[in-house]
């Protein structure tokens, strides 16, 4: 059942990208109680197994309905374009109680026997607890299961953001949408989201956040109730490459011909990075990736381009021939 939003005038003025640590901590919990959202993260899945499963992740799965609502001050829309885990948790802490009651008792209706749990009414009699407690877990969550690989997975969400954003001044909002996801429709203003559940809004001058997500495949989410900004998150581009090795993506002919570190620069550029995410990706000195950049971008087989205080290298037809065996 579809979703819709409806744009007037002030909104196309007010659409940006955000990534968001919180939103992924929340995403990467729903994962793990999802097994068919596992297929593009088995070797974090293995490599996290034993830190997961010391996790008591029950209270945040009961808020994590398979169809329904989920409460929208546990994960609100994000503050800002690059906002860090430790600004945005602390602005759930400071969630009003009697407002995240309200919010949490909606959730816990769409989730089967939610309401009758003895945590749902621990948690309904006193609200101030609940924030207390919902926030101590996602923040343990982050600190065990995300933390540690945070750069990699913000520099797969940034490079998802610049495409895009590079998209949008080249082709306009109304074709952009429907590229990001198969999902968006685009017609006359109004954005359709092939989304379970129906839903309508009109952004009524707030815009639209638009979020890249690396646990959210393979859904997309059209989400968050007034007074929230409208958000739509998407999978990230790229997260087929996420967690695979170097090796695992280097051509062994591209190897013979470029040498293994340049080959491995080559072939791990999927989505334009800069420097230090490709060093962090590879596993080498960003010393090394910086020289092995400029001899490949003199080669003619990378352009670069800048993006805020990042030099992104993304590969030119050339090199995309090379790295696919074409041609």
């Amino acid at each position: 059942m579809p979703s819709y939003l409806h744009f007037g005038e002030d909104d196309f003025l007010r659409c940006r990208f955000a990534v968001s640590p919180l939103w992924e901590t929340q995403q990467a919990v729903r994962m793990l109680k999802h097994p068919e959202r596992h297929g593009y993260h088995a070797h974090w899945l293995r490599r996290t197994g034993r830190a997961a499963a010391a996790l008591d992740l029950t209270d945040l799965w009961l808020l994590m309905p398979r169809h329904g609502h989920c409460p929208d001050w546990l994960c609100p829309p994000p503050i800002g374009p690059a906002a860090g885990f430790e600004e945005e948790i602390a602005a759930v802490r400071a969630s009003d109680p009697e407002e995240a009651r309200a919010d949490t008792a909606k959730s816990l209706a769409d989730t089967p026997g939610g309401l009758d749990s003895a945590q749902a009414r621990r948690w309904l009699r006193d609200p101030a607890r609940m924030v207390r407690e919902l926030s101590d877990a996602m923040e343990e969550v982050w600190h065990t299961l995300l933390a540690p690989d945070w750069a990699r997975l913000r520099a797969l969400l940034e490079a998802d953001v610049a495409f895009h954003s590079r998209r949008l001044a080249e082709v306009g909002l109304g074709r952009l949408l429907p590229e990001i996801n198969r999902r968006f429709g685009w017609r006359a203003g109004t954005l359709t989201v092939e989304f379970r559940g129906r839903h309508e809004r009109h952004l009524g001058g707030q815009g639209l956040v638009l979020m890249p997500s690396v646990f959210l495949w393979p859904d997309v989410v059209s989400t968050f109730d007034p007074p929230w900004q409208p958000t739509l998150a998407y999978p990230a581009r790229g997260i087929g490459g996420l967690w695979a090795a170097p090796d695992d993506r280097t051509p062994e002919a591209l190897v013979r011909l470029l040498g293994q570190g340049r080959a491995a620069v080559l072939a791990a550029l999927d989505e334009p990075a800069a420097t230090t995410a490709l060093a962090l990706r590879l596993g080498l000195a960003p010393s090394s990736v910086s020289a092995h950049l400029t001899v490949l971008r003199g080669a003619g087989l990378l352009t670069s381009r800048r993006y805020g205080h990042q030099v992104l290298y993304e590969r030119t037809p050339l090199g995309i021939a090379l790295v696919s065996g074409d041609g």
